[in-house]
């Protein structure tokens, strides 16, 4: 196939474009070069999705072997940008596959979500907003851009080599210090959790299969849970570590952020129930496979070890994670007796 990446320079983005060309597909990406080098073999086309200048040279340009199969968005958040740029390339592209997110459902984190949950309201030429309501309104833009032709995959918590958000690779970095390491909540907590090459395989697989239906992405239930993704940040960093668990309560009373201030951590409470409870069985049927947590570690870890320092003077990266002081702190209230 041929293929245009909007982005694939970076995390998602990148594992698209590396599993297309491992598969031998021809692939473009279209980005504006401040977020990392291109993977070796793409065609690379300089431009910004907001230009209409730059996105008709990219249909000039991209097309001149003919048009593409599909395009690939992992890059799309708000929707009248995500809208206007698929009504550039509705003529020069097939098909157009969204990587769109669990957050545009109405009733997630608070309860369990299938495909056919409803999504948050947002209408399709919004331009600002938050980030859920957002990719649910790029959804709408992008059925009425490319009817019939559009493939819908929410992800929910992507980890895996080049990630950007601060959540694994957190885990790892303050692992690796060694030590004792709070840990929250309950070791056999159930996660879903999905490797970014994992979504990557299953979109392409879907574009070859010419499938449109809409897919949630996560790990299935039981894939992992919070003891078993730790444990194997202790083994692939071969770091001295003891994880010390620290109750909810105990965490919520000392101010720790939910969700950020442990990466992926959430009480089992309203509003964060179905956090893990969501429904991938339609794309388990498809074909989606997904690796197991300890090779999404391992290959982390891997890629971490050699690449650019992540985080801040505090230790946390892109705003996850807890201070040392602050961790040391709750650590202590744990040696004498939770006070």
């Amino acid at each position: 196939m041929r293929i245009l990446v909007l982005g694939g320079s970076r995390f998602l983005g990148r594992a698209f474009a590396a599993e297309a060309l491992a598969a031998g597909h021809d692939v473009t990406v279209f980005n504006r070069g401040l977020s990392g080098p291109d993977l070796p073999g793409v065609q690379a086309i300089r431009g910004d999705r907001e230009d209409p200048a730059d996105l008709g040279r990219l249909v000039a340009e991209g097309t001149a072997a003919g048009p593409w199969d599909a395009v690939v968005d992992t890059s799309g958040y708000v929707p009248k940008v995500v809208g206007d740029g698929a009504r550039a390339l509705a003529g020069a592209a097939g098909a157009y596959l969204f990587v769109s997110s669990v957050s545009a459902f109405a009733h997630f984190p608070a309860r369990s979500i299938t495909d056919g949950s409803p999504l948050l309201a947002c209408e399709p030429d919004a331009t600002e907003g938050e980030y859920g309501p957002l990719k649910a309104g790029c959804e709408r833009a992008l059925r009425a851009a490319f009817p019939g032709r559009v493939l819908i995959h929410s992800p929910g918590i992507i980890l895996g080599p080049h990630e950007n958000a601060g959540r694994l690779t957190w885990w790892l970095s303050r692992i690796a210090r060694g030590g004792d390491v709070l840990a929250p909540g309950e070791p056999e907590r159930e996660m879903q959790l999905i490797d970014a090459r994992d979504i990557a395989r299953f979109g392409l697989r879907c574009l070859q299969e010419g499938r449109t239906e809409p897919y949630l992405l996560t790990g299935p239930k039981g894939h992992t849970t919070f003891g078993g993704w730790l444990a194997a940040c202790v083994e692939a960093t071969g770091a001295h570590a003891r994880l010390v668990w620290a109750p909810d309560e105990l965490l919520l009373e000392r101010g720790v952020p939910v969700w950020s201030g442990l990466p992926l951590w959430s009480p089992r409470r309203e509003p964060f129930a179905g956090v893990w409870d969501t429904d991938v069985s339609n794309a388990l049927k498809a074909g989606l496979e997904c690796r197991p947590i300890a090779e999404t570690v391992r290959d982390t870890w891997a890629w971490l070890r050699d690449a650019p320092s992540l985080a801040d003077d505090d230790g946390r990266i892109n705003g996850h994670g807890l201070p040392p002081a602050d961790e040391q702190r709750i650590l202590e209230a744990l040696r004498d007796g939770g006070h």
